[in-house]
């Protein structure tokens, strides 16, 4: 076990409680659902972006003393030491220690749901929370792969400090590629009989869809079907292998209900659900629909209440990436790339922005380098070296897949349904293909079984109109992706040939 900053060591703690004993510490700011689990509310209720800084060699003088005098308000105080680990694969197990006071137990229920347990006690990666410090403040020391949170009790803040240096971890110690994806195996039959097996990566930002989509069944039936692996972070390395990081998943509630999500559903209704900042009567009944407090609701669900899932979080192949993007324009449903183009897209991760992120600018438009707001070191590189990966594996696809609408305000709402299918589609090979005029990426020229009429970009823009908008997108693409000198010229220009 590492030793802390200044030697650090708690003379109150409580070492690996069991779940009954964290949940009986985090009693006082427990409501009781309806279904027997516990639901919690905290104060922040997203991450701190604005306030996080990333140290690369030593902390200031300024972080230095805040970390101190962090430290010194702990000494006296009781605290819990909890142990977990990231991985489950033999060749990538991080272990995890989080280090909080016990009156935020609660925090301590939800992380530790999700993870591995940790029974040597390893500290590869440490967190050391002060939810009630009255300033707020993340500190990432990359070097010693320490994150300590200041003034923040928000669950997901502890999550992410696991997750965004596990990624960092990986990338200086495995030679593998963190990303911000989700994963899962469709067993499809294609149009000639044959069942295929396709592992799947599903890249976006928080509320464009990615866990949903990630833990969907398609509406397939036995022999076809699906296998859910993970929901938020995976580790690809060269051979297009991604390894999981967590046992369980943590999901957005907005919007969840039992006809189109029922895989999510079933398990955010289950005893062994956590949730988190979800809006539940002082009697315990669950109000899904009441996001008046927020709308970054969340729930730790357990995979072993999940129908599709099994033991493994591993994905022993990559076949297809999909990027996922929520707008409200000209982008259709489903595109194809080259290599060249998913780096370039992987670069760009446009989305909106949601309340999980920054809530005073939910709804607009955004860009995130890998849909990844936690990447540590040049993204540029990230970029570079995501293109290496996935231009050396052979039978990869790579497709984008728009989430919003196409049209604009007054458009074609994409539904879940629809992409459901169309990823059921492009797996199976029943989607035909032709090039854009403008893009040159793929695009659908029909889809076996799905009627592809209503979000023809024509029935909603003039041809002088969709010209327009192509023409200012690329701009904006363009100007974006030369933010990075880093990153390879052919990613760059791959865009469209113009």
């Amino acid at each position: 076990m590492r030793q802390l900053v200044g030697g650090f060591v708690p003379k109150n703690c409580i070492v690996n409680p069991d779940p009954q004993t964290l949940r009986d510490l985090a009693k006082h700011e427990e409501i009781t659902t309806e279904f027997g689990s516990p639901a919690y509310v905290s104060k922040i209720m997203s991450r701190s972006a604005k306030f996080t800084e990333i140290v690369y060699d030593e902390p200031s003088d300024s972080q230095k003393a805040l970390i101190e005098a962090g430290l010194e308000s702990l000494k006296e105080r009781p605290m819990i030491e909890l142990f977990r680990r990231i991985g489950n694969h033999a060749s990538c197990r991080i272990g995890c220690r989080l280090l909080i006071p016990q009156d935020y137990a609660r925090l301590a229920v939800l992380w530790g749901n999700l993870l591995f347990d940790n029974p040597e006690n390893t500290d590869e990666l440490i967190t050391i929370a002060i939810p009630d410090w009255p300033e707020r403040k993340i500190i990432v020391d990359a070097k010693n792969y320490i994150t300590y949170i200041f003034g923040s009790d928000y669950a997901g803040e502890v999550k992410k400090s696991f997750l965004r240096m596990a990624m960092w971890y990986v990338k200086q110690k495995m030679n593998c590629l963190g990303l911000h994806a989700g994963s899962k195996v469709l067993k499809v039959m294609n149009p000639q009989g044959t069942m295929l097996e396709k592992g799947a990566i599903f890249f976006g930002l928080s509320g464009t869809g990615k866990s949903t989509l990630t833990c969907h069944d398609h509406y397939l039936t036995k022999p076809e079907g699906v296998i859910i692996r993970q929901d938020d972070v995976i580790f690809l390395n060269r051979e297009g292998t991604c390894y999981g990081s967590e046992n369980n998943f943590y999901i957005k509630t907005e919007g969840l209900e039992p006809k189109y999500q029922r895989v999510m559903y079933q398990a955010f209704t289950s005893k062994n659900a956590s949730l988190d900042n979800v809006f539940v009567s002082e009697e315990g009944t669950i109000h899904l629909e009441d996001v008046s407090r927020t709308t970054n609701g969340r729930a730790v669900v357990c995979r072993g209440d999940m129908d599709d899932t099994d033991n493994s979080i591993d994905l022993p192949k990559v076949n297809m990436v999909f990027f996922i993007t929520r707008r409200e324009d000209i982008i259709p449903p489903i595109a194809k790339l080259t290599p060249k183009q998913a780096a370039a897209f992987f670069m760009l991760g446009e989305s909106i922005e949601t309340s999980a992120g920054d809530p005073e600018k939910a709804g607009q438009s955004k860009r995130e380098v890998g849909t990844n707001p936690f990447i540590i070191g040049s993204k540029g590189k990230e970029g570079t070296l995501f293109y290496e990966m996935i231009s050396a594996m052979k039978d990869v696809e790579c497709f984008l897949l728009n989430t919003g609408k196409v049209g604009g305000t007054n458009g074609k709402k994409i539904t879940v349904q629809d992409t459901a299918e169309i990823i059921k589609k492009a797996a199976n090979g029943s989607i035909q293909w032709e090039k854009d005029p403008f893009w040159e990426y793929q695009v659908p020229s029909s889809i076996e079984g799905f009627d592809l009429s209503p979000f023809n970009v024509r029935l909603y823009y003039s041809d002088q109109e969709i010209e327009q908008k192509n023409r200012t997108l690329y701009k904006e693409r363009l100007a974006w992706l030369k933010q990075f000198p880093e990153l390879s010229d052919e990613i760059t220009t791959s865009l469209l040939n113009s």
